[in-house]
């Protein structure tokens, strides 16, 4: 299969390269010089919000008979999942509804909320110093990776941020030793196939070192999907609070754990190009319990 993945030269990007040995690879970045050439053949690409973006794309897309595109950044999913039907290939996009919904936190909550779910939660626009105990969280509507997340541990924390709409108050459910990212992978009528789970620790708002544990999100994720609609590869991202898992976000799309779940079994990547191009469905993998990764900075010489 000819395979394009756009942002090749990030961490995603690689790792979905690296995932798919197989398959002829093309990548597109934005950089002159990246690694991305180490993982596939790249291709130089204007920046999606450049209005020449979309003929640049397509012209890349035609040039090597793409079978399929898939966005390994937010950016181009968000503008990918607008003009679908004008790519000249199958691309990797979730539930078009889904997507827009994950572009702005405040009515992905309001939609998880009015539905009463213990996985929610409890978050307001209504920015208020006594509303939550301390510490508690100002969170961007629109952004990805923990970028731009406030901590605030006092009224000086509080006082020195301009406090407008883009900011939702939230209050801080569990502790960085609970966090999950749970990768799972639905069908076109939203059935959860298979899923992997991964209890992590960030670093820049990426996964940094991961383990994989015994402990059931089968029954979490259904249930979340009976709501969001969710197709192909999605990522959940949960803090525990008791016995409970509560939603952080959904990204929808392939996340940046994937070479790790790749390397141990679970390939999103292509278990899409099986589903949606050859008509197969994936096989669920047994979860190799105790496994464990570590990230790190690694050099390649041309």
């Amino acid at each position: 299969m000819n395979i394009l993945v756009s942002g090749a030269s990030g961490i995603v990007g690689y790792g979905i390269l690296k995932s798919l040995k197989s398959h002829n690879l093309i990548g597109t970045t934005i950089y002159d010089f990246s690694v991305a050439p180490a993982f596939c053949k790249a291709e130089k690409i204007l920046p999606t919000d450049d209005k020449a973006y979309l003929y640049n794309l397509i012209e890349i897309i035609e040039k090597h008979k793409i079978d399929m595109a898939i966005p390994s950044i937010e950016c181009d999913m968000y503008k990918w999942n607008i003009i679908r039907e004008l790519l000249p290939t199958f691309a990797l996009l979730n539930n078009r509804l889904l997507i827009h919904l994950c572009e702005d936190k405040w009515p992905f909550y309001q939609k998880l909320n009015m539905l009463a779910s213990q996985y929610a939660i409890p978050t307001t626009l209504d920015i208020d110093f006594n509303r939550f105990d301390l510490p508690f969280l100002l969170k961007p509507r629109k952004g990805f990776g923990s970028k731009g997340i406030i901590r605030i541990n006092d009224r000086k924390d509080f006082d020195s941020y301009f406090l407008g709409q883009d900011l939702m108050q939230q209050p801080i459910i569990g502790t960085e030793d609970e966090e999950y990212t749970v990768s799972g992978f639905f069908d076109e009528n939203s059935n959860l196939i298979d899923y992997f789970p991964l209890r992590r620790k960030l670093l820049h708002g990426s996964t940094n070192e991961a383990i994989v544990e015994d402990r059931n999100f089968g029954e979490v994720l259904s249930e979340l999907a009976q709501v969001f609609k969710p197709i192909g590869p999605t990522n959940f991202q949960f803090r525990m609070y008791g016995d409970v898992p509560k939603l952080l976000e959904i990204n929808p799309r392939i996340s940046s754990a994937t070479s790790i779940r790749s390397a141990m079994g679970y390939n999103e990547a292509q278990m899409s190009i099986d589903y949606f191009l050859n008509n197969e469905l994936p096989v669920p993998v047994k979860k190799p319990i105790g496994k464990r990764a570590i990230r790190y900075t690694e050099d390649y010489i041309f």
